[in-house]
Formats: C-alpha cells, structure tokens, sequence
C-alpha cells in the first residue's frame, strides 16, 4: 500500500512478530508500557487478542527506502464491539437497522484496555510525514477491505487531533486519574484533602488493616507462579460474576511476566495464608495504571485499598507522577482521583452515516465537558479561601 510518496511506504502485518521487537520498540518508546512489543505480543501468542477471539490483528507498518521501519500502529480487525471502552454499540445497531454492515471494523487500540497512550508510534527522528503516512494506510487499509469504519480509541490528544486534521471525528470520554504534586507520604496526600473525606480514608484503611487481611506489593522476581495462578482464579471469578467474557488467557499471564515481570506491579491479599483476592497494575515511566481487579471474599473496603489506596502508595513511593485507575467510577472522586478528559477518532465510509455520527458527537462532547465539570464540584480537596 503505497501512500503517495516515493520515499516511504506502508505495509500491513497480521502478526505483531512480524515485526521486529526492537523496530516495533524504537517506534514506541519506553514510556507506555502497553504499546511495546512484549505486551501486544503477549496477548497474541496466548490466543487472547487473535482472529478466534474477533481482534485479528492487523498492524500497519511505515518503512523508508531502505526498509527502516519509521512508524507503526497497532491495529485489529473487529467483528463486535468488546473489550474497547470506547462504546459503539448504538452506531453498530442504528448502521444494521438502516440497511448497512457495521462489522467487521479496524480499530487501533491496546486490546481490552483503556489506557490513555500513543496510538501512531513515530521512531524520533522520522521525517514527519511518517505519522501522516500512518493514518493515510490505515485508511486506505479500510477503504480496500470494503470496511464501514475505523477507530482509534484512547490516543493521545495531540494524536487525536492530528487524526482530526485528517477528517476523523472526534470522540470525547472521562476517567478518574490520581497526580502527584510531590506527596512526601500518604499522611501528605491526605493532609490536602477536606476534614471529613481524609477521616473516611483513614476508616476504611483502618478497617481493612484490622480485619486480619495481609496485603503485599509485588513486583519482579517477587511474583512468583502461586501468585499468578491464585491471581487468574481472581480474574476468572471476576469475570463469571459479571457475565463478561474472560478474553486472557492463563497463557497471557504466564507470557506477562515471562517477558515484562519488571513492569508488573502486584498487590495480592492474604486472609490466615490464603490468597483471597488482587489487583494487576504496570508500571510505566511516570504513572502506574490499574488494570484487573478480583477477589473471592468479601471484605469490607478491600477494593479501595488494594486498587486505589496501595497504588497511590506505590506511586508516591516511586516519585510517579499520576496513577490511572481504569475506566468508569465516580466513587474514585473522593477517594483523590479527578475526572478528566480521554479521547477516540472516528473515520467512517458511509457519509449520510457519517454526518449523523458527527451531529451526535458535537452534543456528546459539549455534555461530556459539562459532567466534567460538575463532577469536580465533589472534589475531596481543600479550597483555599
């Protein structure tokens, strides 16, 4: 698929191994953990993100004269709308009801994870038309395959709006992100928040801490093949428990720490010896993001502290700059995580579907900004004056 010039072309690859590891990482740098190679090639070499579980993958690749890769974008051919956190399931049926075929879609994104990230991952250094190659060939990849749409959900927001320039529409979300100004210690964080929500967290730490329950944050050779297996009966519960579908595999745990233990940060609880429940985050440079949560008894409060309260710890700790919690949950507002913006771009085939898509996004976005500010409203924190 050539994108007009002489000097670059755009190729597209149906496995992320063909794609050198080192090529693939110059392109997306070290920062994001869940764009490297190992992560995406973890969830394909388990079967979890694969052409069985409707996310084919399709990656497109840019590459100059000489064959050097410039960029690339992870990218899967989807036929529905699970595990994206972007939801589409409205344009899917109104486009069925009006005669059209939704699916099958492209979507560029980190399968079943709704982390902000970069989605169009540039080698520094390539001349800047690679990104726009980039989009041009996933375009044009969609154009080929007949296809109705493509989406490309959680990019950054210089990202999202050079995917704008670019005539994708633009999708506007939330989610609740905890930043770091320098905390010396929990006791510091707490100390900026309002008398009566730094009393409540002091509560429920203190309730779990009594009720006998051993919390550990793990990391690296730290976790062992016992905490993996203990955490996958968690994360199997979790999923039975909410009728979802339980797409990793016991395989893509294994590969997880086979190949990115380091990144891997592990708070498992323990009630008299017994695992009882765990919540998976990875590390990046500068933020440390929740990912799976399970637990097979009930204990009071034990959620916030290993997902929320531990996490902030940890960052603290680390000297991280935010910890990002996951999608959805209002109740993380008063427990330190502010609402604030996500984004996705949409290119769509059909332009009367298009133009409806787009008149609904305008009221979305203007609403969506709207909560946002409502919900900073209950913000925990101290106001000055």
């Amino acid at each position: 698929m050539p994108d007009g010039s002489e000097a670059l072309t755009v190729r597209e690859v149906v496995a992320i191994d063909q794609v050198a590891a080192a090529d693939w990482d110059a392109c997306a740098g070290p920062s994001n953990p869940f764009v490297g190679h190992a992560f995406l090639a973890a969830l394909e070499v388990s079967g979890s993100a694969a052409t069985q579980s409707g996310w084919a993958p399709r990656h497109v690749v840019v590459e100059d004269g000489g064959g050097r890769v410039l960029a690339v974008a992870p990218l899967y051919l989807k036929t529905h709308s699970y595990g994206e956190y972007v939801f589409d399931w409205a344009w899917a049926d109104a486009y069925h009801r009006a005669g059209g075929r939704y699916y099958p879609k492209l979507l560029s994104a980190v399968p079943f994870t709704p982390v902000t990230g970069p989605r169009l991952l540039v080698r520094p250094g390539a001349p800047p038309e690679a990104a726009d190659a980039l989009i041009t060939g996933m375009v044009r990849l969609a154009e080929r395959l007949g296809l109705s749409s493509l989406h490309v959900n959680f990019p950054t927001e210089a990202e999202w709006r050079l995917l704008g320039a670019h005539g994708f529409l633009l999708r506007v979300g939330e989610q609740f992100h905890w930043q770091n100004t320098g905390y010396a210690d929990f006791e510091d964080f707490l100390g900026t928040l309002s008398a009566r929500k730094r009393k409540a967290i002091r509560r429920e730490r203190r309730t779990v801490a009594e009720s006998g329950v051993r919390l550990r944050t793990l990391t690296g050779d730290a976790i062992g093949d016992e905490h993996w297996e203990a955490f996958y009966g968690f994360y199997r519960d979790t999923v039975g428990r909410k009728w979802a579908h339980g797409y990793l595999s016991r395989a893509f745990f294994r590969e997880l720490h086979r190949t990115m233990a380091d990144r891997v940060v592990l708070v498992m609880a323990e009630d008299d010896g017994r695992p009882v429940g765990g919540a998976l985050h990875l590390l990046g440079d500068d933020a440390l993001y929740g990912r799976y949560w399970g637990c097979v008894e009930d204990h009071r409060f034990l959620h916030f502290e290993a997902c929320y309260y531990r996490a902030i710890d940890f960052a603290i700790e680390r000297g991280l700059k935010r910890v990002e919690a996951g999608a959805q949950g209002p109740h993380k507002i008063q427990r330190g995580y502010l609402p604030c913006r996500t984004y996705s771009a949409h290119w769509i085939a059909d332009p009367g579907f298009r133009d409806a898509v787009a008149r609904y996004l305008d009221e979305e976005r203007e609403a969506v900004d709207d909560q946002i500010r409502d919900l900073e409203a209950y913000s925990p924190f101290r106001r000055e004056g």
